[in-house]
């Protein structure tokens, strides 16, 4: 496997006409953690907001919220993780009436268009009740109040390509590379240079036709 001798009247964009159309690998996420308190008729919330990766690195969380705020009355949440298109999510109503906890959780988190995040919303009930739809809006609130407070990162999927080339060809690799969809992760020197790149998942298959075409070896590095 190489890869295509590009004249030079041949740009990045016709080698790759894809990258004119927007790219689907990008996510927003949330930055930092965040927070955010309300109270309600004596009631006391707490939104709590945390990037999250995992199934597993979510229920260590709320364990840990459960340990911290013991005194509550109750800890719900809801997750989000993955691509916005596979995502994985959870919540949970943590003992309040059904949909009146978890479900305005994950809506907030649905608004905010973030994934790989965990929202938590802590309860002190303070003697008055506030029917199903005051708690629905009591505990999408202190989400929404938390969300805000994260500030927002991109992540992108991508996947490791490395390129081995002789000196001669390095210009025709080089012209290939378009971060942020094909970037250099890294390089070394040595009889051959050997050129780490970082590629968006969508971008893979025609990178590696072009590396076909243009006969230079590659070896495409299996996830992490």
């Amino acid at each position: 496997p190489r890869l295509l001798r590009i004249r030079p009247r041949l740009g990045f964009r016709a080698v790759f006409p894809a990258l004119r159309h927007p790219v689907v690998d990008e996510r927003s996420v949330p930055a930092h953690a965040g927070r955010f308190e309300l109270r309600e008729r004596a009631s006391r919330f707490l939104g709590l907001a945390s990037p999250c990766d995992s199934a597993e690195a979510a229920s260590e969380t709320v364990g840990n919220w459960r340990r911290e705020f013991h005194d509550a009355t109750h800890v719900a949440y809801a997750w989000r993780i993955g691509p916005p298109d596979s995502a994985a999510a959870r919540s949970s109503d943590a003992g309040e009436p059904a949909g009146t906890a978890g479900k305005p959780i994950a809506a907030a988190i649905a608004s905010a268009d973030l994934t790989d995040v965990i929202v938590g919303v802590v309860r002190w009930f303070g003697g008055t009740k506030l029917g199903t739809g005051g708690l629905a809006r009591a505990y999408r609130d202190a989400a929404v109040g938390a969300l805000a407070q994260t500030g927002r990162a991109t992540r992108a999927e991508t996947t490791t390509v490395t390129v081995t080339c002789g000196y001669a060809r390095i210009g025709d690799l080089f012209r290939m590379v378009h971060p942020p969809e094909i970037a250099v992760r890294d390089e070394s020197f040595g009889e051959s240079a050997r050129v780490r790149l970082a590629v968006y998942r969508s971008r893979v298959p025609g990178l590696l036709a072009a590396l076909d075409e243009a006969r230079l070896v590659y070896e495409v590095e299996p996830p992490d």
